[in-house]
C-alpha cells in the first residue's frame, strides 16, 4: 500500500538525520538515570516498605514514574520531531510534487504519521525494556505495567497527530515545533484551569491529555480513556486531511 511506502520513506528520513539519532541518545540517557534513580530508592526504602501493609510495589514504585518522566519529555521532543513533516516540505517545495502524485491526502496524511509514530513506538520499546529488565530478580505486575506502556503509547499518538496537523499550518519547521509544543502542553495543564471552577471542571478534566493518562498509569484502565485519545488522534488527522486537501486547492 501506498500508505506504508511513504511511512518507511518518512522513517528512513527520520533515521538518516543526526537529530534522530541525538534524540534516542537523549532520551535513553535520561530515562535510564531516572530508572538507576528509582531503583535505588527502591532499595533504600525495601525494608521500611516491607512493614507497611499497603506498600507499592515494584511496578508502582519504579516503571509508574519511569512513564510518567518520559512522558514529560516526549512532550518536548515530538514537536521537534514532528515539525518537519509537512512544513519542511512545504519551505523546500517538494509538497507541491507529493500532492501531485496519484496519491490521495489520506494516504500521504496516514503515511506520515505512520512513520514518524513508528519511530516513537522504538523509543517506547527501548524504554520499556528498563523496567521489564527487574523481571528477572523480582515480581512484576504485568497489568500495570501493560497499562502504563499502553497509555503512553497513545500519548505518543496523541502527540503525534498534533504535532503533524501543526505542520501543515505553516511553512516554517521551528514555528511548527513551538506552535505543536504549545498546544501540548495547554492540553496538557488544561485541568488545572478548572480545579477552582466547579461548573467547567469536568470539561478540563475530560479535556485533559494528562489526566486520562494518570489513570492508566495507576493501572485503572478504562475504556473511555483509550477511546478519548482515539478520538483526540482521529480529530487532529482529520484536520491534517482537510488543510492539506485546502493547500492542493490553493495551488
Amino acid at each position: 500500500m501506498i500508505v506504508f511506502t511513504i511511512a518507511g520513506r518518512e522513517l528512513r528520513h527520520l533515521f538518516l538525520s543526526p537529530l534522530a539519532w541525538c534524540v534516542l541518545a537523549v532520551i535513553q540517557f535520561i530515562t535510564a538515570w531516572m530508572f538507576l534513580v528509582q531503583v535505588d530508592n527502591f532499595l533504600k526504602f525495601a525494608p521500611t516498605l516491607a512493614g507497611m501493609a499497603s506498600a507499592p510495589g515494584v511496578t508502582d514504585a519504579i516503571a509508574a514514574p519511569i512513564f510518567s518522566t518520559a512522558s514529560v519529555v516526549m512532550l518536548l521532543v515530538v514537536p521537534i520531531m514532528s515539525m518537519r513533516l509537512v512544513a519542511e516540505e512545504r519551505r523546500s517545495g517538494t509538497l507541491s510534487l507529493l500532492l501531485s502524485a496519484p496519491v490521495n491526502m489520506t494516504e500521504i496524511v496516514l503515511g506520515k504519521y505512520l512513520g514518524l509514530l513508528i519511530f516513537l513506538l522504538i523509543m517506547l520499546g527501548l524504554i520499556t525494556l528498563m523496567p521489564l529488565s527487574l523481571a528477572i530478580g523480582t515480581h512484576l505486575d504485568y497489568g500495570k505495567l501493560f497499562s502504563g506502556v499502553l497509555g503512553l503509547a497513545l500519548v505518543l499518538g496523541a502527540f503525534a497527530a498534533a504535532g503533524l496537523f501543526m505542520s501543515t499550518l505553516t511553512k516554517q519547521p521551528v514555528v511548527a515545533a513551538v506552535s505543536s509544543f504549545g498546544l501540548l502542553l495547554l492540553l496538557w495543564i488544561i485541568s488545572w484551569a478548572g480545579s477552582g471552577d466547579a461548573r467547567f471542571s469536568p470539561t478540563f478534566h475530560y479535556l485533559s491529555l494528562l489526566d486520562h493518562y494518570a489513570s492508566l498509569l495507576r493501572g485503572s484502565f478504562n475504556t473511555a480513556d483509550v477511546l478519548y485519545y482515539v478520538l483526540f488522534i482521529i480529530t487532529f488527522l482529520v484536520l491534517s486531511i482537510r488543510r492539506l486537501d485546502a493547500y492542493r486547492l490553493q495551488h
